[in-house]
């Protein structure tokens, strides 16, 4: 081959390396702008439809703030609290024009300095003063007025601020878990119990460390037939727990708006979208620490004098020192000791 013809023929090789070579490039910068402008684009499609929610699940409750706080609190800045209702409205119940039941009732305190929580089960048959029906009754009855009557009940029983409430009922509850892909949770015992449409026997589980699907952890966190109320709320706090870690975990980011359709319409909340996002900085927090309280009481048919159903009755000590807990967590001054926990 000629000289020149040799040398034409480098030229054009290298001509078509440098070519290719920026191709190359070209094309990494366009997955590096892709991968960047997807998750972008998802994460402001999930901003959108959480919105859309938020709006949709929003109700006015009427207060600016509790009647326990001296004034309104803000979650961006300070230590809230917020009331999780687990509501029964079955189908059956409605056909039956069953009075709803407020069937769980966990209060957690957000601190915003230690980013930490705390939550207290109450359980639904604590016998209290339930101001929505001016009489002392089973607290988990005031659900009747609206989970602002609830909101109230406790704060009587507790004498805590309850600053928000979320009110899920079990349709978005098993959804929720279901989005997840079930939660791992610990069987204490082989059981057998109705489903979310009533159905007894529906559901039967073994003993042991377990993924539950939605049906089976309703099941689980309803279940008192073998052992208490207070084995009942430490199962609910462990199921809750179980979903948050699950929720927060890197590798459910693509479930989220999943998550989301499992709320839907089965939601109600006093909180708005801005205040709900700024509880975002605790589901982020690697140094996040949750604790459960629990209440000890007596529960029995006809322990209450005059009122012949089953109820529990807190213990006065270990209400007090539930209440100095939360308070604390909250950042409130104590309260006087002459201050009553309960209405006689």
């Amino acid at each position: 081959m000629p000289k020149e013809e040799r040398q034409e023929l480098r030229r054009s090789q290298k001509k078509r390396k440098k070519s290719r070579k920026k191709r190359v490039i070209r094309n990494i910068f366009l997955i590096v702008i892709l991968l960047l402008l997807i998750p972008a684009a998802y994460a402001g499609y999930l901003y959108v439809k959480a919105g859309n929610l938020a709006n949709d699940s929003y109700q006015d409750d009427g207060r600016d703030k509790s009647s326990l706080r001296d004034s309104a609190v803000d979650p961006a800045k300070d230590s809230v609290s917020v009331l999780f209702i687990g509501s029964d409205s079955s189908e059956k119940r409605e056909n039956q024009n069953i009075g709803k039941r407020s069937d769980t009732m966990i209060l957690a305190t957000f601190n915003k300095d230690e980013k930490s929580i705390k939550m207290l089960s109450v359980p639904r048959d604590t016998y209290t003063y339930v101001p929505y029906l001016e009489r002392n009754t089973k607290i988990n009855s005031s659900y009747n007025g609206g989970p602002t009557a609830t909101v109230e009940a406790v704060e009587e029983l507790l004498q805590v601020p309850v600053d928000y409430y979320l009110d899920v009922n079990f349709e978005a509850f098993i959804s929720v878990v279901n989005a997840l892909d079930g939660v791992k949770v610990d069987v204490p015992y082989e059981l057998e119990e109705m489903n979310s449409k009533d159905e007894k026997g529906a559901i039967h589980l073994q003993p042991g460390v377990q993924k539950l699907n939605g049906e089976e952890a309703l099941a689980l966190a309803r279940t008192r037939k073998q052992d208490s109320d207070f084995a009942r709320s430490e199962r609910q706090q462990q199921i809750i727990k179980a979903m948050m870690d699950k929720a927060t975990d890197l590798s459910s980011v693509l479930k989220y708006s999943d998550l989301l359709e499992a709320v839907g319409s089965n939601m109600q909340t006093n909180m708005t979208f801005d205040e709900m996002k700024s509880f975002v900085s605790y589901g982020v927090n690697n140094k996040l620490s949750m604790e459960t309280i629990q209440l000890e009481g007596q529960g029995g048919t006809g322990i209450v004098p005059g009122y012949g159903a089953w109820a529990f009755v807190p213990d006065p000590t270990s209400l007090a020192n539930a209440t100095q807990t939360l308070r604390d967590q909250l950042e409130l001054p104590a309260l006087d000791s002459s201050t009553p926990t309960t209405s006689p």
